[in-house]
């Protein structure tokens, strides 16, 4: 306990000299123009990956960085190991269809109502489960998945279209929100994922378009009006940003042009069907949305609009902005961005195009960059969790651990979710918390095994180290060496240099 306890008040000391202005990665090359393989490899897998696994930096570096990076932007072509396939097979609530989650969902909702304390018990119990899978389903894959550029982007656009898991139905729907409306499009075309979370009926509850009609529209016997919820984050969280040229009247008048874009829950639970357009609730007027007039067309004017705001410029620069900040800089070059951004309207938002520019550009794999992002909890405990190698068979351990460094998995109340810049994340008591972590997981007293904390080893610190020496600066390296055995692990994951990618 003594000594953990001085690891815990020296990490600290550590950490605060060096994560109030993070600087280049410590094995960083002097000169930019000349990268050491080594520091290549280890600069893309912390950024297109979530860090190296043991052989990983090696792997990179042996079939090269462009070779790499031109495989990850290509998932389809990259089989998932067996046994992960298995794993993630056998998650039943995670595997069902939207309409089977909402059904159970509004069954136990109704059971508990009627028949008390055991009812609700149960429903209680299903609902953790159900939200214990999805995040398994989640974890799993960004851990030991080969496809790492697929569950970054995964990570990066549910934020971006971020929903809500603690309201009302949107807890059933999440895992078929992340399956259905971002996975199969984290790498496609901007208009196709725009949509396919436009319709998709946990964002169309979570921002209440399922409920927007026209002014004095009847829905199911109750008056109804309009809703700007919906309209006003798909502008200025989801397309065009803030600055994007828009007004007040912009947002009710596509408010307008998505009345009658719903879902309804009786008939998704019972048939499937997780969107439809219904022509009561539709503002049957004309509009005139951005400088245009728009006719009535039903349905057809939200697609309208869709389109207009997935190729728009200002889409095309906000979205590049939030991808450059992601992937390279707090403040990202606007040089940069101003490239991605013409990429994106030359290709019509082909997200892979774009994401090959900022790759291949040189603000990207300039060696300054290296250690210039501060690692948001979620990156930072998969990371951990990647380079420790530690089988995962319980990953409720790390669900908590997120939960308690303020990012718990699907837990971000408003809609323009988790932010991914160092001043959200920075702070003493969340420092102290992540050295805990680290602490917890290389002494083996972390089940993530799913067996008794005291059965599992602890973390093998000359193979942490291998793997992460061309991440980690040799005075780090040298001081976890004079430690004893039994911390030079978690020096290693509670140093600043791990903080960092």
């Amino acid at each position: 306990m003594i000594r953990r306890a001085a690891f815990l008040v020296a990490a600290s000391l550590v950490i605060g000299s060096a994560a109030s202005a993070p600087a280049p990665a410590p094995a960083a090359p002097q000169q930019a123009t000349a990268p050491a393989p080594d520091w290549q490899a280890v600069h893309v897998l912390n950024r297109l990956a979530f860090g190296p696994r043991p052989g990983d930096v090696e792997r990179v570096r042996r079939m090269g960085v462009q070779a790499w990076i031109a495989e990850q932007l290509h998932p389809e072509r990259i089989p998932l190991p067996p046994d992960l396939q298995a794993r993630l097979d056998a998650l039943e609530t995670v595997n069902r269809s939207a309409g089977d989650a909402l059904a159970e969902f509004l069954e136990l909702r109704r059971d508990a109502r009627m028949d008390g304390e055991q009812a609700q018990q149960a429903r209680r119990q299903r609902q953790a489960q159900v939200a214990r899978e999805a995040a398994e389903a989640r974890l799993l894959r960004a851990i030991d998945s080969p496809r790492q550029l697929e569950e970054v982007m995964v990570d990066f656009w549910f934020n971006h279209f971020n929903v809500f898991s603690g309201k009302g139905i949107t807890r059933a729907l999440v895992a078929s929100y992340e399956r259905d409306a971002i996975r199969p499009y984290a790498l496609g075309t901007f208009r196709d994922l725009l949509g396919a979370t436009a319709k998709h009926p946990a964002m169309l509850f979570y921002l209440d378009n399922a409920v927007s009609s026209a002014p004095r529209a009847e829905a199911k016997g109750k008056a109804a009006g309009l809703n700007e919820n919906y309209a006003r984050e798909l502008m200025e969280l989801h397309t065009l940003g803030a600055d994007g040229g828009y007004t007040q009247r912009d947002v009710t008048e596509l408010a307008r042009m998505l009345t009658g874009w719903t879902f309804d829950q009786r008939r998704l639970a019972r048939t499937g069907e997780t969107f439809r357009f219904d022509e009561r609730r539709h503002d049957q007027g004309a509009k005139t949305w951005l400088g245009r007039d728009v006719a009535p067309a039903g349905q057809r004017e939200g697609e309208q609009a869709l389109d207009v705001l997935a190729v728009h410029p200002s889409t095309a620069h906000h979205v590049s902005f939030e991808l450059a900040q992601y992937f390279v800089a707090d403040a990202p070059p606007p040089a940069l961005v101003e490239r991605m951004a013409a990429s994106w309207t030359a290709s019509g938002g082909d997200i892979r195009t774009v994401l090959a520019t900022l790759f291949a550009s040189p603000e990207f794999m300039d060696a300054a960059s290296a250690g210039a992002k501060f690692k948001t909890p979620y990156q930072f405990v998969v990371s951990a969790a990647r380079a420790s190698a530690v089988p995962v068979a319980n990953v409720g351990p790390l669900v908590s651990t997120m939960s308690q460094l303020g990012m718990p998995l699907h837990g971000c109340q408003t809609p323009d979710g988790y932010k991914n810049t160092q001043d959200a994340w920075l702070n003493p008591d969340a420092l102290t918390r992540r050295i805990t972590f680290a602490t917890a997981l290389a002494s083996g007293r972390m089940p993530l095994a799913g067996a008794p904390p005291a059965s599992a080893p602890p973390l093998d610190a000359a193979a942490l180290r291998s793997t992460l020496a061309a991440a980690i600066s040799p005075r780090t390296l040298d001081a976890a060496r004079r430690q004893p055995d039994t911390l030079q692990a978690a020096m290693l994951l509670g140093s600043p240099d791990f903080m960092l990618r």
